[in-house]
């Protein structure tokens, strides 16, 4: 949870386990009271939409619409892959998020400034041995598929990365700040217009198609 200020950003973090939607409008109440304002002072809101756990997904989304739509003040919606990358701080990074049944959320980011990002490979769901080429060095991986599937990935991409980083996860704080500069142009969108980004379809197989 994160509340930027005039350029200041408060946050808080807390790893949830299953208890999301029991502790999510309390953390936002929290964070409120430490600063000192209320929700009808807020500009915008953000949330992450994904990819990552499609119930995570869906409270995110479902909480940013529901106080944007009580406040009326737009929303923006910021990949979970774009913040993991902003939260590294490196020119080029390679992100991977452990999607389960042996697959990652994959996407690869080059800083263009402090805030702004080319995206060299646009965000999939693949195989760890199926992730795109990338050209040129110096790139750092980081995120959950990493950690889960370092032995394949650092074999794929052996002359292009210099460094994994482990155990780090999509923040709230790099959200507010990839989404500022959405807000400040006027396009953040409509509450009703918030959707989450699945990428994956679904995540069980039918009996037929095991």
């Amino acid at each position: 949870m994160a509340l930027l200020i005039s350029g200041d950003i408060l946050h808080t973090e807390r790893h949830a386990g299953n208890q999301h939607s029991e502790l999510v409008l309390s953390m936002v109440s929290d964070l409120l009271l430490e600063s000192g304002i209320s929700l009808q002072q807020l500009d915008g809101i953000a949330f992450g939409e994904g990819p990552g756990s499609f119930t995570g997904l869906r409270i995110a989304c479902g909480v940013a619409q529901g106080l944007a739509f009580a406040m009326n003040i737009p929303v923006v919606g910021v990949s979970t892959l774009k913040a993991l990358a902003t939260q590294v701080g490196n020119a080029k990074v390679v992100v991977a998020l452990d999607a389960r049944m042996g697959e990652i959320y994959y996407a690869a980011y080059e800083k263009i400034t402090d805030q702004d990002w080319k995206t060299v490979n646009a965000p999939i769901l693949c195989t760890p041995r199926n992730v795109p080429n990338l050209t040129g060095n110096d790139w750092v991986g980081c995120g959950s598929g990493f950690d889960v599937f370092n032995n394949e990935l650092s074999e794929r991409y052996c002359n292009h990365i210099r460094e994994t980083r482990s155990g780090l996860f999509p923040r709230a704080k790099e959200i507010v700040q990839l989404a500022l500069p959405v807000l400040k142009c006027g396009n953040g969108i409509h509450p009703s217009e918030a959707v989450p980004s699945y990428i994956r379809n679904k995540v069980a197989l039918k009996e037929s198609e095991r």
